[in-house]
């Protein structure tokens, strides 16, 4: 893979800074002037707005182990999930204004105190001006690889311009029902949508590849939550992933689903899954002959 320089990176973040005027960045398309002051359904204008940085040590190991993952939450999201477990950064934007040299500033720190990785988490809103601090701290000696921790729900046309740029991909597939992603994260089309996106990641930085000490270095990591009653479709989604990217990706099989924020509205979302849910998750995770990956334990007594 071809790294693009700290120029190029700069570049590329202004040119999409610009677009804001008509933004298009996420698959919702909402074509506001965000440089106006206007917000579309990510609820952001042109304005980067951080919750939080820190040292994270609950990634998967190749992210998290060693010195942890250098973690930067974005405010707002594309999606509107009701059972976000993050809902006060992504649905109610806890978080400050910080200018773009503040954001290069808290990579380098994050550097400075041993982080294994830059992990933006709810990046696709913000790019533009993630892309800009990331071009000037790598020109003042940021090494790390960046990992771009995302939804699943992203434009291919983005997608494609970051070659080169992210070294890491944690994307999410929850969905393998377009009406499903509808009613609970308030989204069309994401079922192609996520598919096209997972197969361009794939095709940008491979598998995941780690160093002596197992850190991730590059590639991808699909993250799959297995959601109550199978709405999260684990079957079709690992079908798909053997058949159409490799019997080899790496997956996170994750059983921690809570019902958090809205969830408890709805009841077919508002308890915890069961053990035979996660069972079945992760008996077709190997019928689809997967191999590869980190299945979570489930941390309660589930009946």
């Amino acid at each position: 893979m071809n790294k693009k320089t700290p120029a190029e990176i700069m570049d590329l973040g202004q040119r999409l800074f610009h677009s804001m005027s008509d933004c298009r960045l996420c698959p919702m398309e909402c074509k506001v002037n965000r440089h106006q002051g206007k917000v579309g359904k990510c609820n952001s204008s042109s304005e980067l707005k951080i919750a939080s940085f820190n040292i994270h040590l609950g990634e998967e190991p190749p992210l998290s182990g060693g010195g942890g993952s250098g973690t930067i939450f974005l405010s707002n999201c594309s999606l509107f999930c009701k059972y976000c477990q993050n809902y006060p950064i992504s649905q109610y934007g806890n978080g400050k204004i910080v200018s773009v040299d503040e954001c290069k500033e808290m990579m380098l720190n994050l550097q400075s105190r041993g982080a294994e990785n830059i992990n933006f988490v709810t990046p696709d809103h913000m790019i533009p001006m993630l892309l800009m601090a990331l071009g000037a701290a790598r020109q003042e000696g940021l090494k790390l690889p960046i990992v771009y921790n995302c939804s699943g729900y992203q434009k291919l046309e983005i997608l494609r311009q970051l070659r080169g740029i992210i070294d890491i991909y944690l994307v999410d597939m929850r969905y393998d029902d377009n009406d499903l992603a509808l009613k609970y994260s308030g989204c069309h089309n994401y079922r192609e949508t996520n598919r096209e996106a997972v197969k361009e990641m794939y095709q940008q930085v491979g598998n995941l590849k780690r160093d002596k000490r197992g850190m991730a270095r590059s590639g991808i990591l699909i993250r799959h939550l297995v959601l109550p009653g199978n709405i999260s479709g684990s079957k079709e989604i690992f079908d798909f992933l053997a058949s159409e990217v490799s019997k080899d990706v790496y997956i996170s099989l994750m059983s921690q689903y809570f019902p958090a924020y809205k969830a408890l509205e709805s009841g077919d979302i508002g308890r915890r899954i069961t053990v035979d849910e996660f069972r079945q998750a992760t008996e077709v995770f190997y019928a689809a002959g997967l191999h590869n990956g980190y299945i979570q334990e489930l941390e309660y007594e589930a009946v």
